[in-house]
């Protein structure tokens, strides 16, 4: 039988003991009715364990943490999300999460609504927890990083990973297929509905990302940004 999975928020040097506080330890103690000596999986540091449950309370429930055991590793993918309907983006957090995305930058594009770009800083802590479920529910081993939202000059300038795919609706030869095959850690923009202004494109060829296409059909940005991270999870 498959143990239930939980990340910690709190946890020593050595890896031996670890606790879950605020809405985990409630949810733990108060609707699943944890006891002393129930096992379970807990992820602690980026490591996983095989967990005994030391001591339990609606504040916090601590575990006894025991042999590591094997994990896997977060795709090695920054999605740079353009900002867009709530209701969508969640949805395509909460899926990335699933596929495994090791960090999201939110983009305060030219074309995102100008109340939700006012809304987004608010937004944050919501898609950071439900990063944190889908993490739990998938059986991650990290929860990925949701940063703070950031215009696209800001987070262009601060790009680390060499390989930098921008999907575009104009772009019809060059496949993201083929800007994968190199199979190292990629960024990869995903605009927000209208597209990318000319302006923005300009930025993009700048810092050297490479246009690519997922297919003749115009896609929403959550379908895009899913199609993109699960071809992206068959090379990397």
């Amino acid at each position: 039988m498959t143990r239930r999975r939980w990340i910690a928020d709190r946890w020593n040097d050595e890896r031996t003991s670890a606790s879950l506080l605020g809405e985990q330890a409630q949810h733990l103690a108060r609707v699943l009715r944890a006891e002393v000596g129930q096992t379970f999986d807990v992820v602690a540091g980026g490591f996983l364990h095989r967990a005994t449950v030391a001591s339990v309370s609606e504040d916090e429930v601590r575990f006894d943490l025991h042999e590591e055991q094997e994990i896997d590793h977060a795709l090695p993918v920054h999605l740079l999300l353009a900002i867009f309907k709530f209701d969508r983006m969640e949805w395509a957090i909460e899926k990335a999460t699933e596929l495994g995305v090791e960090r999201i930058t939110p983009i305060l594009a030219r074309r995102t609504e100008k109340h939700l770009a006012q809304a987004a800083a608010k937004r944050v802590e919501r898609w950071r927890r439900i990063a944190l479920e889908a993490s739990k529910q998938s059986r991650r081993a990290s929860v990925p990083e949701i940063g703070d939202p950031v215009t696209l000059k800001a987070a262009l300038g601060k790009e680390t990973f060499t390989i930098k795919i921008l999907l575009s609706e104009t772009e019809q030869q060059t496949t993201i297929a083929s800007a994968l095959r190199q199979a190292e850690a990629t960024a990869l923009a995903i605009g927000p509905e209208g597209g990318w202004t000319p302006e923005e494109m300009a930025l993009f060829q700048q810092h050297t990302w490479t246009p690519v296409t997922i297919g003749p059909r115009i896609l929403r940005a959550e379908t895009a940004a899913i199609a993109a991270l699960a071809i992206a999870g068959a090379f990397l």
